[in-house]
């Protein structure tokens, strides 16, 4: 069996202006080629589609996700094939991977089997160079905070109430808690800093939430990276930086296109995590997507409580995004893991374990359905050792709640595999009788925010949080910023904030340890239980396996 590399790297890709130009009706002219597979499109030419009427928006979510596989990528691009294979102009709109879990854990996020976005190894590695520069315009915000501090602090600067934190697009626990500016005054103030994973940054969520360049530059400018000695915010605008962090992000801020195994168009843009961030690809992808094609198979990451919670709640709000249908991906090796049985263990049948295993999918599809309001399907990524009684046995459960499952064998056979899912997906849109449904209201004050994800999404009994989190919250509310929808960071393997806690949890505690105010994103960041914005490696990281030969192929990504 060929690994995911292999297929990919057996591609015959076509080159991107083809692709641009046939199936998007893209001129040259809009076009910043990046080699011969993969290419920027101009804003010039994405304002020029104003006037199009939008296509219709699919959002696939996930159980919550396990070490034995959902596929949901995968599903993201089986279902963009498919839809094609059978007449439909589609296009799929997905996340960048960040160099974190490609090296770390999780791997790349380019799908899998025959249905992959290719060029993999690029877009696994640094493909456009999108991440760096969010980077560069992170730390550049970091390095002219302290540097004016060092040349006086004119702004009054209270050293001890800095919140801006560096990044780095990879895994390293040993970054998370520094202390930065020793060696004596020509280095400036000494003080605690640490470093997230540039998926973490505001800068990627603001890139990602922006609607242009003008609203780029606006929202980074609105960054509040410390308080002064009498409490007051300070922001990048105030230091000056705002101007040369758009400048960075000049070039970053436009679309990817590349293609599918099946020489289908994808826009790759932005890849902020969902259990750290908000989990979307960029509103700026979207839309072009939308003006490009009649439908537009969009993902949102990790489970349904985390990535589709946002996608509703953050994304959709803010930009006036109204999805038409959603796709919830489960496994019968993921859903028995939930009831369960050991990794070692899910090959064979348990139609007791699956049973059991069955209340996660059940929760996430009450979520999709009753809670965001969207109607969904479900679908089984197959895997060979699946039984026809698991199968029978999840179209039980899930017809008793009136939603449809489909089995999809895009990893095996490509678009083809995912056929009968395209045509669910398209009964779905054409019912149209649904609205699309937020957890809270504006109005709702940040706490309530947090309350109401935590017991709706959550099954959570409550909330808490120390005095001193609290009064956070509590001045941030004074000062305006109630208003705001709330980012829950949280482990992504549990409705709970204890990832060992399989199946579907009632009744825990949610404790909120953190708060973190992204002005210029837009939102509120509450940090959850355990999790951390700088993860580390795990004891066999991925990059163990990654290799280069002689002629410059890549191995081992997957």
């Amino acid at each position: 069996m060929k690994s995911d590399i292999e297929i990919a790297q057996a591609a015959k890709m076509r080159p991107i202006v083809e692709i641009a130009q046939q199936r998007l009706g893209i001129p040259v002219e809009a076009l910043e080629p990046y080699g011969h597979y993969k290419a920027k499109i101009s804003l010039s030419h994405l304002a020029s589609l104003a006037d199009q009427p939008d296509g219709q928006l699919v959002l696939v979510t996930a159980i919550s996700p396990t070490p034995a596989g959902e596929g949901k990528t995968t599903t993201t691009v089986g279902l963009g094939d498919a839809l094609n294979r059978i007449g439909k102009r589609a296009v799929i709109a997905l996340r960048e991977p960040s160099l974190g879990p490609v090296f770390g854990v999780k791997g790349g996020a380019a799908g899998g089997g025959h249905a992959q976005v290719v060029p993999m190894e690029d877009i696994n590695l640094h493909f456009t160079g999108d991440f760096s520069a969010i980077a560069l315009a992170n730390n550049l915000l970091a390095a002219m905070l302290d540097n004016h501090i060092h040349q006086g602090n004119a702004l009054d600067i209270d050293v001890r109430r800095v919140t801006w934190r560096r990044v780095v697009d990879m895994n390293d626990r040993a970054l998370r808690d520094i202390t930065v500016a020793l060696g004596g005054p020509a280095n400036g103030y000494p003080r605690e800093d640490g470093f997230d994973i540039v998926v973490a940054s505001e800068v990627m969520a603001i890139f990602c939430l922006a609607e242009s360049l003008t609203d780029l530059k606006r929202r980074l400018g609105n960054i509040v990276v410390a308080d002064t000695r009498a409490g007051k915010p300070v922001t990048a605008r105030d230091l000056g930086a705002d101007g040369a962090m758009a400048a960075l992000l000049r070039d970053a801020i436009k679309p990817n296109l590349v293609q599918t195994l099946e020489n289908n168009p994808a826009i790759i843009h932005g890849g902020p995590f969902a259990n750290i961030a908000h989990g979307c690809n960029s509103v700026i992808a979207t839309r072009a997507a939308l003006k490009l094609a009649d439908i537009v198979v969009t993902e949102a990451g990790f489970g349904a409580d985390l990535g589709a919670e946002k996608f509703v709640d953050i994304k959709c709000r803010k930009s006036g995004l109204r999805p038409g249908a959603a796709v919830v991906v489960a496994t019968v090796r993921a859903l028995k893991y939930h009831g369960g049985v050991a990794l070692a263990d899910l090959g064979g049948e348990n139609l007791e374990a699956l049973g059991k295993g069955m209340a996660n999918l059940e929760r996430h599809v009450e979520n999709v359905r009753e809670r965001y309001g969207l109607p969904c399907v479900v679908s089984i990524n197959h895997f060979t050792q699946d039984t026809d009684a698991e199968h029978a046995l999840i179209r039980e459960r899930m017809e008793s709640l009136g939603v449809p499952v489909v089995v999809a064998q895009h990893w095996a056979k490509g678009g083809e595999g995912a056929e009968p899912l395209a045509h669910a997906v398209l009964q779905l849109l054409a019912e149209r009788e649904h609205e699309m449904r937020f957890v809270y209201p504006d109005a709702m004050p940040l706490w309530e925010k947090m309350r109401a994800v935590a017991t709706d999404v959550y099954g959570a009994a409550g909330i808490v949080a120390d005095a001193k989190v609290r009064a956070r919250i509590d001045r941030l509310q004074e000062a305006g910023y109630g208003h705001l929808p709330v980012c829950v960071a949280k482990t992504q393997s549990s409705f709970s904030t204890d990832p060992s806690a399989r199946g579907a949890p009632t009744g825990h505690t949610v404790t909120v340890r953190e708060v973190r105010l992204a002005a210029g994103a837009e939102f509120v960041v509450m940090i959850c239980g355990d999790i951390m914005t700088m993860p580390g490696l795990p004891r066999e990281p991925a990059a163990l396996r990654i290799d280069v030969d002689d002629h410059g192929r890549i191995s081992g990504l997957f």
